[in-house]
C-alpha cells in the first residue's frame, strides 16, 4: 500500500473519530461519559493504521474536554495506549477490553483527582469503566463482528 493510502486512511479514521465525539458532545464528556466515537477503537484489532488515527482523533477531540490540556495530554496517551493493545489482543472477544482498562484506570483517575469533591477516585473509574464498557462492547464487538464477517481480519481493506 502506498504511503499516501496509508496516510489517508488515518486522517479518515481520526477525522471520523472528531466528528463522532464532537456531534455526541453532551455525553462525550465528563466523568460520566458515553463517548461513541469509542466504538471505533475495535479498529486496531483489524489494522495498525487505526492506532495512530484513534490517538490523533483523541488528541483533537481533547481540546474540548472540561479538563483542557489535561485530558489532551492524558486522554490521548491513553487511547494510543489502548489503541496499541488492541492490536495486540489474540482474539475478537478481548479486543475491545484493553480500551475499557485504559479509559477507565486513566481517565477515571484524572477525574476522580479533578474534582474529589464531586466525585470520589474509585466512583470516577467506575464511571468512566462502565461508559467504556457499554460503548466497546455494546456497540464495538457487534461492530467488529460486522467487519469479520464481511472482509475477515486479513482481508479488511484498509490495512
Amino acid at each position: 500500500m502506498h504511503m499516501a493510502r496509508k496516510i489517508a486512511i488515518t486522517a479518515a479514521i481520526a477525522a471520523v473519530y472528531v466528528v463522532m465525539t464532537i456531534a455526541f458532545a453532551p455525553i462525550s464528556y465528563g466523568f460520566i461519559q458515553f463517548r461513541v466515537s469509542e466504538v471505533m477503537t475495535i479498529l486496531p484489532y483489524l489494522t495498525p493504521l487505526a492506532i495512530p488515527g484513534l490517538f490523533i482523533g483523541a488528541f483533537l477531540s481533547n481540546w474540548w474536554s472540561l479538563l483542557g490540556v489535561v485530558d489532551v495530554v492524558f486522554g490521548s496517551l491513553a487511547s494510543l495506549l489502548a489503541a496499541y493493545l488492541t492490536y495486540k489482543m489474540p482474539n475478537k472477544w478481548l479486543a475491545p477490553l484493553p480500551p475499557v482498562i485504559v479509559n477507565a484506570v486513566i481517565i477515571g483517575s484524572i477525574w476522580g483527582l479533578a474534582a474529589p469533591e464531586e466525585v470520589g477516585l474509585l466512583p470516577a473509574i467506575a464511571y468512566v469503566g462502565l461508559g467504556q464498557l457499554v460503548i466497546c462492547y455494546g456497540l464495538g464487538l457487534p461492530l467488529l463482528h460486522f467487519l469479520l464477517r464481511r472482509f475477515g481480519r486479513d482481508g479488511f481493506p484498509f490495512r
